[in-house]
């Protein structure tokens, strides 16, 4: 954690294992009875128990016109190709390993939780919803992506990017993003870096903030294999919160609140999300993050001293919130709903940045 954000090779000859012990003059007679009369059934390993891998069960390619992908349990955290498709839905219903799309047109691609990266090449016109650890692009053009990463993500000779805050939910995603090792308060899907600018164009954007996933990314056919999985694109069922990011607020006042661990700490943040959005502030941001003494120091400062035996529980929770008035709301709300909860609440819109960008 940083600051909380072939040549051949000569054998060497080896003994024959069915020499009997003490007569290594033993004659092929010998050994030929030997083998005959105590002939050892062959030793089993771990790995000779494992169910074959079939690599076509862990790649899409060459497919048109069609509605495919994978159902709960088909992968569990295995690599994962697509390629060469086009004009496909495809929904990936499972946590991976690391997952490359490549030489795809006109898809809409659904992936559940990825562990590692998740790898655009030679794509073009795609609507996807993507949760990962690395999110790149190469050479892609005109990409709409509901995004949840964990890193920053990078897109490289690509245009028309356009970005968006993952917005989803099907029943086993939240053990999905476990599985795979995220969380579902690291999200950088706004803060992009492209790493080949072109000087006076713009390669990417934020999608509009009233965005639908739905109208990107259609349910699966009630025809298809699919039909089985219950889905839902609204913003108030999706298991990650559905954050402002990059975009302009449209006050001054923000609040920086601090659930540390405990056995409800995400039961805690959702309250407390649903709690502020309805009384009209905004979630600009959040982290899950394990705090070290001096990190504690530089944030909280004065009140360092009594929260440092507190982050030996576990990661805090931390949601930057946004509006007029926030910061006594946010009290408020502490007082008359968490009472009992270990919190902390902050003000100052400078603390609010340094604590989420600096801690990651």
């Amino acid at each position: 954690m940083g600051c909380f954000f072939s040549k051949s090779r000569r054998k060497s000859p080896k003994k024959d294992s069915a020499l009997p012990a003490g007569d290594e003059s033993a004659t092929g007679n010998d050994l030929l009875e030997s083998s005959n009369g105590n002939q050892e059934a062959p030793k089993q390993y771990s790995w000779d128990k494992r169910e074959k891998v079939d690599p076509k069960d862990f790649m899409l390619t060459g497919l048109k016109n069609e509605t495919v992908g994978r159902l709960p349990g088909k992968l569990n955290g295995q690599q994962f190709v697509i390629q060469d498709c086009e004009n496909c839905n495809i929904y990936v219903f499972d946590h991976s390993a690391t997952i490359t799309i490549d030489d795809c047109v006109n898809c809409r691609i659904m992936l559940g939780p990825v562990k590692g990266s998740v790898f655009f090449r030679d794509c073009k016109d795609i609507k996807c919803v993507v949760a990962c650890q690395q999110f790149r692009t190469r050479d892609c053009k005109k990409m709409d992506v509901f995004l949840c990463c964990a890193t920053q993500p990078i897109i490289e000779s690509s245009t028309g990017m356009k970005f968006g805050c993952y917005q989803y939910y099907y029943p086993d995603l939240a053990f999905h993003f476990k599985d795979a090792g995220l969380s579902i308060f690291n999200n950088n899907w706004s803060n992009i870096h492209d790493f080949t600018p072109v000087s006076g164009e713009t390669n990417w954007s934020l999608l509009p903030e009233d965005s639908v996933v739905l109208e990107y990314m259609p349910l699966p056919d009630p025809e298809s294999e699919f039909k089985s999985v219950r889905i839902s694109t609204e913003a108030n069922r999706s298991i990650v919160p559905l954050t402002k990011g990059g975009r302009r607020t449209e006050s001054d006042e923000s609040c920086l609140f601090v659930f540390f661990a405990g056995d409800y700490t995400t039961a805690n943040a959702r309250k407390l999300i649903d709690e502020t959005t309805t009384k009209g502030f905004v979630l600009i941001q959040t982290k899950e993050v394990s705090m070290r003494p001096e990190d504690v120091n530089r944030v909280f400062q004065n009140n360092a001293e009594s929260l440092t035996e507190w982050i030996t529980k576990g990661p805090v929770v931390a949601l930057e919130l946004n509006g007029d008035g926030v910061v006594e709301a946010c009290r408020s709300i502490a007082n008359e709903v968490f009472n009992g909860t270990k919190v902390t609440i902050r003000g100052s819109c400078y603390l609010s940045s340094l604590f989420i960008e600096d801690l990651h």
